[in-house]
Protein backbone atom coordinates (compact mmCIF):
# COMPACT_ATOMS: atom_id res chain seq x y z
CA UNK A 1 0.00 0.00 0.00
CA UNK A 2 3.13 2.34 0.14
CA UNK A 3 3.07 3.22 -3.42
CA UNK A 4 -0.86 3.39 -3.33
CA UNK A 5 -2.05 7.14 -4.62
CA UNK A 6 -4.42 8.60 -3.09
CA UNK A 7 -6.83 10.50 -4.86
CA UNK A 8 -6.82 14.26 -4.33
CA UNK A 9 -10.20 16.21 -1.88
CA UNK A 10 -11.40 19.30 -2.90
CA UNK A 11 -13.32 20.89 0.15
CA UNK A 12 -13.91 19.62 3.85
CA UNK A 13 -15.16 16.85 2.63
CA UNK A 14 -14.11 13.13 2.22
CA UNK A 15 -15.54 11.97 -0.71
CA UNK A 16 -13.01 11.56 -4.23
CA UNK A 17 -13.92 13.42 -6.86
CA UNK A 18 -13.73 11.62 -10.61
CA UNK A 19 -10.84 13.16 -12.53
CA UNK A 20 -13.22 15.09 -15.12
CA UNK A 21 -15.24 16.63 -12.61
CA UNK A 22 -12.09 17.08 -10.72
CA UNK A 23 -10.44 18.93 -13.88
CA UNK A 24 -13.94 20.91 -14.70
CA UNK A 25 -13.92 22.08 -10.32
CA UNK A 26 -10.13 23.46 -11.26
CA UNK A 27 -10.59 24.90 -14.09
CA UNK A 28 -13.53 26.98 -13.14
CA UNK A 29 -12.03 27.87 -9.46
CA UNK A 30 -8.43 29.25 -11.63
CA UNK A 31 -11.23 31.14 -13.91
CA UNK A 32 -13.00 32.73 -10.67
CA UNK A 33 -9.50 33.57 -9.09
CA UNK A 34 -7.92 34.98 -12.30
CA UNK A 35 -11.83 36.79 -12.65
CA UNK A 36 -11.61 38.27 -9.03
CA UNK A 37 -7.63 38.87 -8.87
CA UNK A 38 -7.44 40.72 -12.37
CA UNK A 39 -8.79 44.89 -10.93
CA UNK A 40 -5.20 43.59 -8.49
CA UNK A 41 -3.23 42.68 -11.11
CA UNK A 42 -4.02 45.58 -13.33
CA UNK A 43 -3.62 47.92 -10.65
CA UNK A 44 -0.01 46.18 -9.25
CA UNK A 45 0.60 46.80 -13.04
CA UNK A 46 -0.14 50.80 -13.29
CA UNK A 47 2.03 51.19 -10.42
CA UNK A 48 1.74 55.14 -8.92
CA UNK A 49 -1.00 57.51 -10.18
CA UNK A 50 1.24 59.72 -12.72
CA UNK A 51 -0.24 63.22 -12.50
CA UNK A 52 1.32 65.48 -15.32
CA UNK A 53 -0.01 69.27 -15.75
CA UNK A 54 -0.42 70.88 -19.00
CA UNK A 55 -0.65 74.36 -20.38
CA UNK A 56 -3.72 75.02 -23.34
CA UNK A 57 -1.04 75.29 -26.11
CA UNK A 58 -0.74 73.27 -29.28
CA UNK A 59 2.23 71.92 -28.11
CA UNK A 60 1.00 69.75 -26.08
CA UNK A 61 -0.44 67.81 -28.64
CA UNK A 62 1.43 64.49 -28.33
CA UNK A 63 0.26 63.93 -24.69
CA UNK A 64 -3.29 65.27 -25.46
CA UNK A 65 -3.00 62.09 -28.25
CA UNK A 66 -1.37 59.86 -26.09
CA UNK A 67 -4.07 60.39 -23.14
CA UNK A 68 -7.13 60.23 -25.79
CA UNK A 69 -5.75 57.39 -27.90
CA UNK A 70 -5.32 54.81 -24.81
CA UNK A 71 -1.43 54.44 -25.26
CA UNK A 72 -0.63 55.17 -21.35
CA UNK A 73 -3.92 53.04 -20.42
CA UNK A 74 -2.37 50.16 -22.81
CA UNK A 75 0.91 50.13 -21.30
CA UNK A 76 -0.28 49.84 -17.92
CA UNK A 77 -0.22 53.23 -16.54
CA UNK A 78 -2.78 55.57 -14.44
CA UNK A 79 -1.98 58.92 -15.64
CA UNK A 80 -4.27 61.64 -14.94
CA UNK A 81 -4.13 64.90 -17.24
CA UNK A 82 -4.09 67.92 -14.96
CA UNK A 83 -5.16 71.80 -16.41
CA UNK A 84 -3.57 74.68 -15.36
CA UNK A 85 -3.90 78.69 -16.66
CA UNK A 86 -0.21 79.29 -16.70
CA UNK A 87 3.42 77.12 -17.00
CA UNK A 88 4.44 78.76 -13.76
CA UNK A 89 1.54 76.90 -11.98
CA UNK A 90 2.31 73.84 -13.64
CA UNK A 91 6.09 74.06 -12.42
CA UNK A 92 4.27 75.23 -8.67
CA UNK A 93 2.75 72.03 -8.57
CA UNK A 94 5.24 70.27 -9.35
CA UNK A 95 7.31 71.68 -6.43
CA UNK A 96 4.74 70.94 -4.46
CA UNK A 97 4.55 67.30 -4.92
CA UNK A 98 0.73 67.71 -6.72
CA UNK A 99 2.37 66.63 -9.93
CA UNK A 100 4.35 64.19 -11.28
CA UNK A 101 5.33 65.68 -14.63
CA UNK A 102 4.47 68.25 -16.98
CA UNK A 103 3.56 68.19 -20.75
CA UNK A 104 5.15 69.12 -23.95
CA UNK A 105 4.37 72.76 -23.96
CA UNK A 106 5.00 73.40 -20.46
CA UNK A 107 7.74 76.57 -20.48
CA UNK A 108 10.95 75.77 -20.19
CA UNK A 109 11.91 78.42 -18.21
CA UNK A 110 9.39 78.46 -15.75
CA UNK A 111 10.94 74.41 -14.94
CA UNK A 112 14.12 76.04 -15.06
CA UNK A 113 12.92 78.09 -11.79
CA UNK A 114 11.58 75.31 -10.25
CA UNK A 115 14.71 73.39 -10.49
CA UNK A 116 16.49 76.08 -8.99
CA UNK A 117 13.91 76.46 -6.01
CA UNK A 118 14.66 73.03 -5.57
CA UNK A 119 17.94 71.54 -6.82
CA UNK A 120 17.28 68.39 -8.35
CA UNK A 121 13.91 68.32 -8.93
CA UNK A 122 13.54 67.30 -12.50
CA UNK A 123 14.47 65.90 -15.57
CA UNK A 124 13.42 67.06 -19.13
CA UNK A 125 12.95 63.87 -21.47
CA UNK A 126 11.06 65.65 -24.40
CA UNK A 127 10.80 69.25 -25.79
CA UNK A 128 8.91 70.97 -28.90
CA UNK A 129 11.61 72.78 -30.77
CA UNK A 130 10.48 75.28 -32.80
CA UNK A 131 11.09 77.84 -35.35
CA UNK A 132 10.28 79.34 -38.69
CA UNK A 133 9.14 76.09 -39.69
CA UNK A 134 7.72 74.70 -37.14
CA UNK A 135 5.64 77.58 -35.53
CA UNK A 136 4.26 78.00 -32.08
CA UNK A 137 5.58 81.45 -30.99
CA UNK A 138 3.92 84.64 -33.05
CA UNK A 139 3.04 88.33 -32.73
CA UNK A 140 -0.64 89.02 -33.68
CA UNK A 141 -2.10 92.11 -34.55
CA UNK A 142 -5.63 93.22 -35.51
CA UNK A 143 -6.57 92.08 -38.91
CA UNK A 144 -6.38 95.63 -40.22
CA UNK A 145 -3.76 96.74 -38.49
CA UNK A 146 -0.88 98.65 -40.61
CA UNK A 147 1.81 97.42 -38.41
CA UNK A 148 4.53 95.71 -40.68
CA UNK A 149 6.86 94.19 -38.09
CA UNK A 150 7.81 93.74 -34.25
CA UNK A 151 10.07 96.68 -34.77
CA UNK A 152 6.48 98.94 -35.63
CA UNK A 153 5.52 98.30 -32.03
CA UNK A 154 7.31 101.04 -30.93
CA UNK A 155 4.60 102.78 -27.67
CA UNK A 156 2.06 100.02 -27.97
CA UNK A 157 0.70 98.07 -25.44
CA UNK A 158 1.24 94.46 -25.60
CA UNK A 159 -0.40 91.47 -24.39
CA UNK A 160 1.04 88.35 -23.62
CA UNK A 161 0.77 85.22 -21.63
CA UNK A 162 1.07 85.04 -17.72
CA UNK A 163 4.27 83.80 -16.20
CA UNK A 164 8.06 85.06 -16.33
CA UNK A 165 8.72 82.97 -19.47
CA UNK A 166 6.32 85.02 -21.69
CA UNK A 167 7.26 88.52 -20.16
CA UNK A 168 10.79 87.95 -20.23
CA UNK A 169 10.99 87.17 -23.74
CA UNK A 170 8.33 89.38 -25.03
CA UNK A 171 9.98 91.78 -23.32
CA UNK A 172 13.28 90.69 -25.20
CA UNK A 173 12.50 90.23 -28.59
CA UNK A 174 10.65 93.99 -28.52
CA UNK A 175 13.57 95.33 -27.94
CA UNK A 176 16.37 93.39 -30.11
CA UNK A 177 13.29 94.31 -33.08
CA UNK A 178 14.10 98.18 -32.03
CA UNK A 179 10.60 98.77 -30.17
CA UNK A 180 10.83 100.47 -27.35
CA UNK A 181 8.47 102.32 -24.78
CA UNK A 182 5.74 99.35 -24.88
CA UNK A 183 3.61 98.81 -22.09
CA UNK A 184 3.31 94.62 -21.46
CA UNK A 185 0.01 93.16 -20.04
CA UNK A 186 -0.05 89.82 -18.78
CA UNK A 187 -3.48 87.71 -19.89
CA UNK A 188 -4.34 84.20 -20.50
CA UNK A 189 -3.57 82.40 -23.57
CA UNK A 190 -7.06 82.18 -23.99
CA UNK A 191 -8.24 86.12 -24.30
CA UNK A 192 -5.08 87.00 -26.70
CA UNK A 193 -7.43 87.70 -29.83
CA UNK A 194 -10.52 88.71 -28.06
CA UNK A 195 -7.83 91.44 -26.38
CA UNK A 196 -7.05 92.71 -29.80
CA UNK A 197 -10.61 92.58 -30.85
CA UNK A 198 -11.57 94.89 -28.28
CA UNK A 199 -8.78 97.11 -28.53
CA UNK A 200 -7.49 96.11 -25.39
CA UNK A 201 -3.90 96.09 -26.67
CA UNK A 202 -2.38 96.99 -30.20
CA UNK A 203 -0.57 93.50 -30.11
CA UNK A 204 0.22 89.59 -28.40
CA UNK A 205 3.25 87.59 -28.38
CA UNK A 206 0.79 84.36 -28.22
CA UNK A 207 1.84 80.67 -29.20
CA UNK A 208 -0.49 78.35 -31.38
CA UNK A 209 -3.23 77.47 -31.55
CA UNK A 210 -4.40 81.48 -30.53
CA UNK A 211 -2.68 82.82 -33.75
CA UNK A 212 -4.63 80.35 -36.10
CA UNK A 213 -8.08 80.81 -33.71
CA UNK A 214 -7.93 84.57 -34.68
CA UNK A 215 -7.08 84.35 -38.00
CA UNK A 216 -9.37 82.20 -39.16
CA UNK A 217 -12.42 84.28 -37.51
CA UNK A 218 -11.43 87.25 -39.43
CA UNK A 219 -10.28 89.09 -36.16
CA UNK A 220 -6.55 88.71 -35.96
CA UNK A 221 -3.26 88.33 -38.29
CA UNK A 222 0.61 86.83 -37.63
CA UNK A 223 2.80 90.00 -37.35
CA UNK A 224 5.94 87.67 -37.03
CA UNK A 225 6.12 83.76 -36.30
CA UNK A 226 8.90 82.24 -35.07
CA UNK A 227 10.09 85.32 -33.30
CA UNK A 228 12.09 83.41 -30.70
CA UNK A 229 14.66 81.51 -32.90
CA UNK A 230 15.00 84.62 -34.84
CA UNK A 231 15.57 87.53 -32.49
CA UNK A 232 16.53 85.55 -29.31
CA UNK A 233 18.66 82.63 -30.53
CA UNK A 234 19.80 84.88 -33.86
CA UNK A 235 18.65 82.42 -36.15
CA UNK A 236 15.45 82.06 -37.72
CA UNK A 237 15.52 78.10 -38.30
CA UNK A 238 17.64 77.66 -34.67
CA UNK A 239 15.75 75.46 -32.20
CA UNK A 240 13.97 77.04 -29.49
CA UNK A 241 12.87 74.30 -26.71
CA UNK A 242 10.76 76.53 -25.94
CA UNK A 243 8.57 74.06 -24.37
CA UNK A 244 9.23 70.62 -22.37
CA UNK A 245 7.82 67.68 -20.65
CA UNK A 246 9.39 66.34 -17.48
CA UNK A 247 9.23 64.32 -14.52
CA UNK A 248 10.07 64.61 -10.74
CA UNK A 249 13.51 63.60 -10.38
CA UNK A 250 11.69 61.70 -6.99
CA UNK A 251 9.66 59.38 -9.42
CA UNK A 252 12.17 58.65 -11.64
CA UNK A 253 14.19 57.43 -9.16
CA UNK A 254 11.46 55.29 -7.09
CA UNK A 255 9.69 53.85 -10.27
CA UNK A 256 12.54 53.61 -13.15
CA UNK A 257 10.61 50.88 -14.79
CA UNK A 258 6.93 52.05 -14.76
CA UNK A 259 9.13 56.02 -15.96
CA UNK A 260 10.63 53.67 -19.14
CA UNK A 261 6.85 52.45 -19.68
CA UNK A 262 5.79 56.26 -19.27
CA UNK A 263 8.39 57.57 -21.53
CA UNK A 264 7.74 54.86 -24.43
CA UNK A 265 3.98 55.16 -24.51
CA UNK A 266 4.50 59.23 -24.81
CA UNK A 267 6.89 58.16 -27.68
CA UNK A 268 4.15 56.51 -29.60
CA UNK A 269 2.22 60.44 -29.24
CA UNK A 270 4.84 62.14 -30.53
CA UNK A 271 5.15 59.51 -33.29
CA UNK A 272 1.37 59.80 -34.30
CA UNK A 273 1.95 63.56 -34.08
CA UNK A 274 4.81 63.41 -36.35
CA UNK A 275 3.96 60.42 -38.37
CA UNK A 276 -0.37 61.19 -39.04
CA UNK A 277 -0.62 64.88 -37.92
CA UNK A 278 -3.97 64.60 -39.46
CA UNK A 279 -5.00 61.26 -37.20
CA UNK A 280 -3.64 63.12 -34.01
CA UNK A 281 -5.41 66.91 -34.44
CA UNK A 282 -8.09 66.50 -33.20
CA UNK A 283 -7.30 66.11 -29.95
CA UNK A 284 -6.57 69.84 -30.12
CA UNK A 285 -10.46 69.73 -29.37
CA UNK A 286 -10.91 69.87 -25.47
CA UNK A 287 -7.31 70.21 -24.48
CA UNK A 288 -6.67 74.02 -26.05
CA UNK A 289 -9.62 76.39 -27.50
CA UNK A 290 -9.44 75.42 -31.07
CA UNK A 291 -12.71 73.28 -32.09
CA UNK A 292 -13.80 70.97 -34.73
CA UNK A 293 -12.62 71.37 -38.45
CA UNK A 294 -10.45 74.57 -37.36
CA UNK A 295 -7.64 71.88 -35.59
CA UNK A 296 -6.26 70.77 -39.57
CA UNK A 297 -5.41 74.43 -39.68
CA UNK A 298 -2.78 74.04 -36.36
CA UNK A 299 0.25 74.26 -37.08
CA UNK A 300 2.87 71.93 -35.88
CA UNK A 301 5.76 71.89 -33.49
CA UNK A 302 8.59 69.56 -33.98
CA UNK A 303 9.58 67.02 -31.11
CA UNK A 304 13.03 65.83 -29.19
CA UNK A 305 13.78 63.43 -27.02
CA UNK A 306 16.68 63.83 -24.59
CA UNK A 307 18.10 61.09 -25.81
CA UNK A 308 18.32 62.53 -29.22
CA UNK A 309 20.14 65.59 -28.18
CA UNK A 310 22.79 66.74 -30.19
CA UNK A 311 26.18 68.97 -29.19
CA UNK A 312 23.78 71.86 -31.42
CA UNK A 313 20.87 71.12 -29.81
CA UNK A 314 22.36 71.46 -25.75
CA UNK A 315 23.98 74.47 -27.40
CA UNK A 316 20.62 76.14 -28.49
CA UNK A 317 18.64 75.44 -25.33
CA UNK A 318 21.29 76.72 -23.04
CA UNK A 319 21.58 80.15 -25.45
CA UNK A 320 18.20 80.50 -24.48
CA UNK A 321 18.26 79.45 -20.67
CA UNK A 322 21.41 82.04 -20.87
CA UNK A 323 18.84 84.74 -21.07
CA UNK A 324 17.41 84.33 -18.17
CA UNK A 325 20.62 84.27 -15.96
CA UNK A 326 21.86 87.40 -17.87
CA UNK A 327 18.84 88.93 -16.97
CA UNK A 328 18.45 87.97 -13.14
CA UNK A 329 15.42 85.78 -13.63
CA UNK A 330 17.65 82.95 -12.99
CA UNK A 331 19.53 83.08 -9.58
CA UNK A 332 22.28 81.69 -11.42
CA UNK A 333 23.03 79.53 -14.65
CA UNK A 334 21.71 76.84 -15.53
CA UNK A 335 23.45 73.79 -17.03
CA UNK A 336 21.36 72.31 -19.60
CA UNK A 337 22.74 68.82 -20.00
CA UNK A 338 22.61 68.45 -16.01
CA UNK A 339 18.43 68.32 -15.97
CA UNK A 340 18.25 65.94 -19.17
CA UNK A 341 16.44 62.96 -18.90
CA UNK A 342 19.60 60.52 -20.05
CA UNK A 343 17.62 56.81 -20.11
Amino acid sequence: MKNAKKSPQLGMGSEPVASSQRRTVLKAGAAAAVTLASPALVKAQAGPKIRVGYWPVASGLPFFAAVERGFFKEAGLDVEAVRFASPQQVAEAMLAGRLEGSSNGTASAALGIAELAQPGLLKIFCTNPTNAKFVLDQFIVAKDSPLKSVGDLSGKKVGCGPGVQNVTLTRAVLERAGSKNNQIIELPIAQHVAAIAAGQVDACYTLEPTGTVGRLNGTTRNLEVGVIAKYILGDPMAPWHGGSASLTSEFIQKNPEVTRRYIAAYRRGVDLVKNKPAEARPFLKGYTAIEGALTNEVPMADYMFSTEFKASDIAAFQKFFDLFSDRGIFSKRILIDSILYKG
